[in-house]
């Protein structure tokens, strides 16, 4: 970490990172593998309204007393004052469970978005956060990420993407009131458009990457409803929203998703387009409130 000035756009959030890697090499020693930045940071697009994910990879499972002083480290952490202390979210995954697909979806001690616990996840075990990780991750210490990964499939990634689209909105139901949450409605569809992106590509997008690409490729209908989520990205959601991501407490919507169907388009499929090219193919951006009244464009198509 110290050969690198520069990690992220923000010097407090690299500091951050920095301290964290001491801690890790205090309290793991040499059973610390690697410790990676992975998700939106890792794929270039990070920015304030993101979480900083990261990704510590461990000789094997961890003891007892190295748990115990995880816990208190991520217990204090987010006591502290300052933005990014509250924005870190990651895992601690065993070396030989990330040398394998065949370890999908097995828990890792995970430290969720500003809490103070340490609990057990696969939010860092998805194919496509894999993916990000092998492809993407940036080295705090240790070998390159892809020396310990195998490539993730693109059967692999296409299947967890399918089945993860039909219950998309149930379990967003689980940690937010979609109903009542604009910045929950904006996150269902950019979710919405990083499945169909991963669907078309088998590649994984930036949020920002995959309302770009949904903006050049699905039917002009839905254009000014994207816009519309890209460009209110700054404002951001209330703390209390995001942070009860665990817990299931809301029923089920009574309303589902629709299923966009992508059109052929005769030119660029990445995420990335000029700023020209983006302003010229949304000139038509809705200007009405993104609310619960955005159901009118979301109602009707299920995968």
């Amino acid at each position: 970490m110290a050969a690198r000035d520069v990690i992220t756009p923000y010097g407090d959030l690299d500091a951050l990172l920095a301290e964290l890697v001491g801690h890790w090499q205090r309290i793991l020693g040499k059973d610390l593998v690697g410790a990676y930045v992975q998700g939106s940071f890792a794929l270039g697009a990070g920015d304030q309204q993101s979480d900083c994910d990261w990704l510590v990879a461990t000789r094997g499972p961890l003891t007892e007393p190295q748990i115990a002083q995880l816990r208190e480290l991520h217990d204090e952490i987010p006591t502290r004052e300052g933005h990014w202390c509250h924005d870190l979210e990651g895992s601690y995954a065993p070396v030989g469970e990330l040398a394998s697909v065949d370890h999908l979806g097995r828990e890792w001690l995970f430290n969720n978005h500003g809490h103070r616990t340490l609990e057990w996840d696969d939010h860092c075990n998805r194919a496509y956060t894999r993916r990000i990780l092998r492809e993407h991750g940036i080295t705090l210490t240790g070998p390159a990420p892809r020396s310990l990964m195998p490539v993730v499939p693109a059967d692999v990634l296409r299947r967890e993407a399918a089945a993860s689209l039909p219950t998309l909105l149930d379990d967003l139901a689980t940690w937010i009131d979609i109903d009542t949450s604009a910045w929950g409605q904006r996150y269902a569809v950019v979710t919405a458009c990083r499945i169909l992106y991963t669907l078309e590509t088998a590649e994984v997008a930036s949020k920002q990457g995959a309302l770009e690409w949904a903006l050049r490729t699905l039917e002009p209908r839905w254009r000014p409803l994207l816009a519309q989520v890209r460009d209110e990205r700054g404002l951001g959601c209330s703390r209390t929203s995001r942070h009860a991501r665990a817990r299931p407490t809301l029923p089920a919507r009574s309303w589902r998703t629709p299923l966009p169907e992508p059109i052929e388009t005769p030119s660029r499929s990445g995420p990335d387009i000029p700023l020209a090219d983006r302003q010229a193919e949304t000139s038509a951006v809705s200007t009405a409130p993104f609310s619960i009244d955005c159901r009118a464009d979301l109602e009707g198509v299920r995968a």
